[in-house]
């Protein structure tokens, strides 16, 4: 007996609980609906360095280029808030990098759904914000969650600490209804942002961002926005934290993503003591290891500028007349900064 797009969503979705998934919903295929916006966005320069938004444009605006024949977007949010930071620690990393990358996870269960959906005869191709898709605007019309004036998705559910994946399958699937925008006169996340990124309502300069200053930024931090990064040495959640809609937020049922002890049983000046080796051992697993020991240390240096003391100078020495040209940089520029308040 064929099955109806009715009787298939019920599946999928038992399928989505049964592998953890937090909740799923689905989209039709077609071309994004602020293609427009992202084309332009690209235009202006706002993706920074990250250079493969920039690549693949037919695909990103519409899945129909991704795979022949599609005609649902099953998309998928995976909770990941793993509650609150020690209050004695005295850095930042943001919430999502506090255990496992998260793309292992949703990848393994990924692959078992894709394999799942072709029992029942459909064809897919998966990503974990990882391939050529509009994702929020695929989510938005599914009715999972609402984009955010941050351009983070929010959740009634479960606020702003979710995954988005995506499968998209030549299956016929009953399409879901688009959430409505929750977020009204609240203008918190704007109001926050400590570099100003996020320049009016979902509107974004990447370049100014801490997460992608942090991250995705291979060079010299811009000298005017080192202060405003504070103690945060990878990633921020700034405009995740002070959404109202986290009031919501329940701790993730996927305890690969709760906080491991090794990320935060260290002082900010402990990480100048750490080489190569001893970072790949501590960060092993972690999204953090990806930015791999130069750009880590390079942010430990302008954190500890912000907020070290006199104490922290000497340690700083050395890797101001290192080899590392991008580590002695910032590491200079710290010593400036402490010497300067002092």
């Amino acid at each position: 007996m064929e099955l109806t797009p009715e009787t298939t969503k019920n599946n999928i979705q038992l399928i989505a609980n049964r592998l953890g998934f937090s909740d799923c919903r689905i989209a039709r295929v077609k071309r994004a609906t602020h293609a427009d916006r992202y084309l332009d966005w690209v235009e202006q320069g706002c993706a920074g360095e990250m250079s493969w938004l920039e690549r693949n444009k037919d695909k990103r605006v519409h899945p129909g280029e991704v795979l022949e024949g599609a005609q649902s977007i099953i998309t998928l949010a995976l909770n990941y808030f793993p509650g609150s930071q020690a209050a004695d620690s005295d850095y930042k990393i943001a919430r999502y990098a506090w255990n496992d990358d998260y793309h292992d996870i949703i990848e393994g269960k990924l692959k078992d759904f894709d394999l799942a959906l072709s029992d029942m005869g459909g064809k897919q191709r998966y990503y974990v914000d990882t391939g050529p898709i509009l994702e929020r605007d695929f989510a938005n019309d599914a009715g999972l969650g609402w984009n955010g004036k941050s351009t983070v998705q929010i959740h009634k559910g479960f606020g702003t600490w979710f995954f988005i994946c995506e499968l998209i399958s030549t299956l016929k699937i009953e399409a879901d209804q688009p959430s409505a925008d929750h977020c009204g006169k609240c203008t918190r996340c704007i109001d926050h942002c400590p570099t100003q990124a996020i320049t009016g309502p979902r509107e974004m300069d990447a370049r100014r961002c801490i997460s992608y200053l942090t991250i995705e930024h291979a060079g010299s931090i811009p000298f005017e926005l080192r202060p405003m990064m504070g103690d945060r040495i990878y990633g921020c959640d700034v405009c995740l934290e002070v959404c109202p809609w986290n009031r919501f937020a329940k701790l993730s049922r996927e305890t690969k993503l709760h906080a491991r002890s090794e990320i935060f049983d260290h002082k900010l000046r402990d990480f100048l003591n750490m080489d190569i080796e001893s970072f790949r051992k501590t960060f092993a697993k972690s999204p953090i290891k990806r930015i791999k020991h130069n750009r880590f240390i390079r942010n430990v240096c302008v954190a500890i500028g912000n907020t070290g003391t006199t104490e922290d100078i000497q340690l700083l020495e050395p890797f101001a007349t290192g080899d590392d040209p991008l580590i002695a940089e910032h590491a200079q520029w710290a010593i400036d900064e402490i010497q300067r308040r002092s």
